[in-house]
């Protein structure tokens, strides 16, 4: 069988459509080619094109990693496009078309000769009326709206206290607001703990208790820790200002001005050292100076650059109670250090797990804390801590600071520390970090009152120093 190659049958088809087209070109016109384009673009599937010829379709081929990657370009969507012959220049106005109104029963019944020629002229008329109607009934209403007087919506009293409340403004405080605001920057609970445990720490001492001295003590660390924790504020009003726990505090809403707050934490701070340094002792105002220094200028820039600055403000807490023991007895001595290891460790279940359910207002406001850096040791630290409270309270009657009673009845609540924050290391939810916060808040004042209890009195102390060989030997008898 003979078969046409390609090249001559496509040779044959293009002779013959060129002969074709040759013989028609003295036929078409302008208007023709035009009409021939309008065709083409109103219905452009009836053409033969490439897309209808599947073995055209182009396929790109990839060679990778000994691997065959190819991929074939989808067949796009065709864009009907419609010639519109008719002048754009000249405006047409369009007509809604009434809608019919259904044949009314009962009207005259009309003569059937005419009929067939006068209803399509009385329809129209009808039409006409009816669109003349409705034109004058929209123009009519058109009027009737210009003339209205626009709504315009009245804003109550209540409803501008309350927009004008949400904005962010300085705010004036008068006199009698001061108090309160002073209370806000000396963070008054925070202080108050602080006073708790350097009272504590002076009540645990094994000497005479001097109110006068006691009360000396406690308000000079009081306005020690005011002066610490203004000044804090103070650095940190960028930072508080990005976190909703801190967002109310005086400073950052403006409530007074940053040189009235260092103002008032100069007024506290240089009596609060002068009380401790000239009215208790030297060696306590140095503590109370050294532990403003700490907060200010170690625990409050590094709460920015490292998690360091969780074991700084430990030792800052651990403080006071020292401090209180000094003010009693105006040396340092291993009960101090041992007040000083319980706030110590206390404060490492505390603060975790408080950081832990504020780890996203920490992270806005730019600070590298255990719980956003660092979870895994956030909740390992909590339960070394937690479990070493037991060992420290095991330490208090070797060192004769307490009795031996005191480790058996603190056990109970040490273990349930411990046992709250091995739950809190396993699970690592807010629920279980926010028991173990709430546990350190009455774990601690118990532990404290627990120890003064079983405080060993100086007269035991003394009887212990006595050794038998010191006591009169009573003759043998002969």
């Amino acid at each position: 069988m003979y078969k046409t190659p390609c090249s001559r049958l496509s040779g044959l088809v293009g002779v013959s459509v060129k002969q074709t087209l040759v013989q028609n070109v003295p036929r078409c016109n302008h208007q023709t080619a035009r009409s021939l384009i309008q065709l083409y673009r109103r219905d452009p599937s009836n053409w033969l094109t490439y897309q209808h010829l599947n073995f055209l379709k182009r396929q790109y081929v990839a060679k990778s990693n000994n691997e065959l990657h190819q991929r074939a370009i989808p067949k796009q969507t065709p864009v009907l496009t419609i010639v519109d012959d008719r002048d754009d220049s000249v405006e047409r106005q369009v007509q809604r078309i009434p809608t019919i109104d259904p044949a009314v029963t009962g009207a005259d019944p009309q003569p059937e000769d005419v009929t067939s020629e006068e209803q399509p002229e009385i329809s129209t008329l009808k039409a006409t009326t009816e669109d003349a109607a409705l034109q004058k009934k929209l123009v009519s209403s058109t009027v009737t709206n210009s003339d209205e007087t626009p709504h315009v919506q009245v804003e109550t009293d209540e409803a501008r206290e309350a927009r004008l409340d949400r904005q962010w403004k300085q705010l004036k405080v008068d006199v009698a607001d001061l108090p309160d605001v002073y209370a806000r920057l000396a963070k008054i609970k925070l202080t108050a703990l602080v006073v708790t445990t350097a009272a504590a720490g002076y009540a645990m001492a094994p000497v005479p208790f001097d109110p006068v001295i006691f009360f000396v003590s406690c308000l000079g660390t009081g306005l020690a820790s005011c002066t610490a924790n203004s000044i804090n504020q103070y650095f940190e009003v960028p930072f508080d200002s990005n976190m909703n726990r801190t967002k109310n505090r005086p400073l950052v809403r403006g409530q007074i001005s940053p040189l009235h707050a260092v103002s008032f934490a100069l007024a506290c701070g240089v009596p609060g050292i002068a009380l401790l340094m000239l009215a208790v002792n030297p060696l306590t105002g140095f503590l109370g100076a050294l532990n403003i220094f700490l907060y200010t200028s170690c625990y409050t820039p590094l709460k920015r650059l490292s998690i360091i600055n969780t074991w700084v403000g430990a030792v800052v807490g651990a403080i006071p109670p020292v401090m209180g023991w000094t003010a009693a007895t105006g040396c340092l001595e291993p009960g101090a250090l041992l007040l000083g290891g319980f706030l110590y460790s206390w404060q490492f279940p505390h603060f975790n797990a408080l950081s832990w359910n504020l780890r996203e207002d920490y992270s806005r406001g730019g600070y590298r804390m255990m719980s956003v850096t660092h979870p895994g040791m956030c909740k390992r630290v909590a339960l070394r801590h937690s479990v070493g409270l037991i060992g420290l309270s095991t330490l208090a009657p070797v060192l004769d600071v307490t009795t031996w009673t005191f480790p058996i009845i603190s056990l109970p609540i040490n273990l349930y520390i411990s046992y709250l924050a091995f739950r809190f290391y396993r699970k690592g939810d807010r629920s279980s970090a926010r028991k173990l916060f709430f546990c350190s808040l009455w774990h601690l004042p118990m532990l404290l009152l627990l120890a003064l209890t079983c405080k060993k009195s100086r007269r035991d102390q003394e009887d212990t120093a006595l050794t038998p060989a010191s006591s009169p030997l009573t003759p043998l008898p002969s």
